[in-house]
């Protein structure tokens, strides 16, 4: 993913739907394996030709891949857009500085200060 503001609103466009989430969601969690749309579509309690049109987006968005295996279309998630796409939104998270190995530089006050 060419992390450019029209990659990312492209991206943020096509998250920004309840069942492409959890769609992504599941891909990200079921790794480079991925899964066949019909599994997508059953674990999320869809029916299939929905979820098609689901994933359609997430890959126009640049988010999943699709590979044909045998006669399945298996899809995974895109983890360099994805990884991409995090690191866009938090490019600026520590004042331009680096981040810390933790990763949690941005993350509110242990002691509640930033709680309202």
């Amino acid at each position: 993913m060419d992390v450019d503001s029209a990659a990312v609103i492209r991206a943020l466009g096509a998250l920004a739907q309840e069942h492409r989430l959890a769609a992504f969601r599941l891909l990200v969690q079921a790794g480079e394996e991925g899964l066949p749309a019909g599994v997508i579509a059953d674990k999320l309690g869809m029916v299939s030709s929905s979820m098609s049109f689901h994933l359609a987006a997430l890959t126009h968005a640049g988010l999943v891949r699709q590979r044909r295996q045998s006669r399945l279309i298996i899809y995974t998630a895109d983890y360099a857009a994805m990884n991409g796409l995090m690191g866009y939104l938090t490019e600026n998270c520590c004042g331009g500085l680096p981040c810390t190995d933790h990763g949690l530089c941005c993350a509110p006050e242990a002691d509640g200060a930033a709680a309202g």
